[in-house]
């Protein structure tokens, strides 16, 4: 045989593909049964004759049950379908950085490919104790309720959790502004959620030039059932990619309860037996699986962290529901969002007392813990004082009005506007006056002058006192002498 004999013959053999074939027997809206794939394995990426991607879901005696990932009005029984006996892995990289993605990686921005750096896979397994190190750094969320008093560390699980329309997202996305500059990279993932909504984060994060650090991941309602599904799983080994290159990184999850409704349609179609809430019992196994994958590595794997937020809808105040007790259990806290609060006026409207960070503590900045560790009592305190003496004009001790008109003060620093994240090193001067007393006496319009103007202020009479706190930390002798000054000077001409 000739040279050129053997190339063809090379090339011919080249394009040979060993795959199992298959045929549809029913399609039942999203979920397949087929027949012929006897090789196949739950959770491998099977490819129907017209190119729709499903995944393996489980099996019965002699048929396989199959998810669509895609449009299922594509598919007719009888059709045959492929088994190439691959699990499914999906395309990493840092080209995914300020692009808008769908479930299975693929661009929906109009902006061209992308070119992947790896392949992960979507079910990846969460790395072991012994692969992570203790939480040691703070997540700057700029929110000075967090930041102060329910502060999150990087490697944490923190939920978010209220009613619809109470603020749960906007202070997800606040964290995503506040990382600009940060070296932190950030995943939005949205979940059955109108598109409308997406477009609205899509607006801010634009707005705001957050995007070229951010990714976002949308499995939103129009979408398929398959696609949103995944949408969480892909948004995490996104991050995981950025995690084991030293990076770190936030994820939000936008929102888990709409996951867990996907599921439970998926699981009836498959007829598995429903349990509490009509909701399948392996409901705990899918989202534990996902929160398990956030953490803080070991130097040796990488040294990165994986930081999530994901987020929970509630009816009428009820935290008893099946999915929320099960993600409060497997989290490192929760923020409680109060629609009471929400309705008078204070924003964010986290309930301190429902609220808890188990961890981040830990991690919080020293000079952050010296002046906030009174701040959740004394406002709590104010609060009961407040609802014990609203009827009350007359005959308050003189104790009662100073812990009133200290309450008073707390109340309009915590108060922030929407997308307005605030830096920490301002957060840590806003503190610094008040337990000094400085702001006691001043009114409610002199104490929002005094958030707008003082930051600015301390920049001009010491530069380098913002880039000095970040450095160290702490607020060392030298420091308190800068604000004290700085502090006295801008009183003494402002509210003379």
């Amino acid at each position: 045989m000739s040279d050129t004999q053997v190339a063809n013959s090379r090339k011919a053999t080249a394009s040979f593909e060993i795959q199992e074939v298959g045929h549809v027997l029913s399609v039942r809206k999203f979920i397949v049964l087929a027949r012929g794939l006897p090789s196949c394995m739950n959770g491998q990426l099977i490819e129907f004759a017209n190119g729709v991607p499903g995944l393996v879901m489980g099996f019965t005696e002699d048929k396989v049950q199959i998810l669509v990932l895609g449009d299922s009005t594509l598919i007719r029984a009888g059709d045959e379908i492929y088994n190439k006996g691959k699990s499914l892995t999906l395309p990493v990289g840092e080209s995914f950085l300020g692009r808008i993605v769908n479930s299975l990686c693929q661009p929906l921005d109009d902006s061209g490919p992308i070119e992947p750096k790896d392949y992960y896979p979507v079910f990846r397994v969460a790395p072991g104790v012994m692969d992570r190190v203790p939480v040691k750094e703070t997540l700057e969320t700029g929110t000075l309720i967090l930041d102060a008093i329910i502060p999150i560390a990087k490697g944490q699980r923190q939920l978010l959790i209220g009613d619809r329309l109470t603020g749960k997202t906007t202070v997800a996305i606040d964290a995503i502004l506040n990382q600009k500059g940060k070296g932190v990279i950030c995943i939005y993932c949205c979940i059955g959620k109108p598109y409308s909504s997406l477009l609205k984060v899509l607006d801010v994060l634009k707005e705001r030039e957050a995007f070229s650090y951010t990714i976002v991941v949308s499995g939103v309602a129009s979408v398929s059932t398959g696609e949103q599904y995944l949408a969480p799983y892909t948004a995490c080994l996104l991050g995981e990619y950025f995690m084991y290159h030293g990076k770190d990184v936030l994820v939000v999850f936008d929102d888990l309860t709409k996951h867990a409704w996907v599921y439970r349609q998926i699981s009836l179609l498959l007829e598995r037996a429903p349990g509490r809430e009509a909701y399948p019992g392996d409901i705990f196994y899918i989202h534990s699986q996902l929160v398990e994958r956030a953490g803080y590595l070991k130097p040796e794997l990488g040294g990165g962290s994986m930081t999530f937020l994901p987020i929970v809808d509630i009816l009428q105040g009820d935290v008893t529901g099946y999915i929320s007790t099960n993600l409060i259990s497997m989290t490192d806290g929760q923020l409680y969002f109060s629609t009471t609060l929400f309705n008078k006026g204070f924003k964010p409207a986290i309930d301190f007392g429902l609220s808890v960070s188990r961890i981040g503590n830990k991690a919080q900045w020293p000079a952050m813990k010296q002046l906030s560790k009174s701040l959740r009592l004394d406002y709590l305190q104010y609060k009961e004082l407040l609802q014990m003496t609203q009827l009350r004009t007359t005959g308050l001790s003189k104790d009662a009005e100073i812990r009133l008109k200290r309450g008073d003060v707390i109340n309009q620093l915590i108060v922030q506007d929407k997308n307005q994240p605030v830096p920490l090193e301002e957060q840590i001067i806003y503190l610094y006056a008040l337990n000094k007393g400085i702001l006691d006496n001043l009114s409610t319009t002199q104490v929002k002058q005094f958030k707008q103007d003082i930051l600015k202020f301390v920049n001009r009479r010491h530069p380098q006192f913002c880039s000095k706190i970040k450095e160290i930390r702490e607020l060392s002798e030298e420091l308190q002498q800068n604000l004290e000054e700085a502090l006295k000077i801008y009183f003494t001409e402002t509210f003379r």
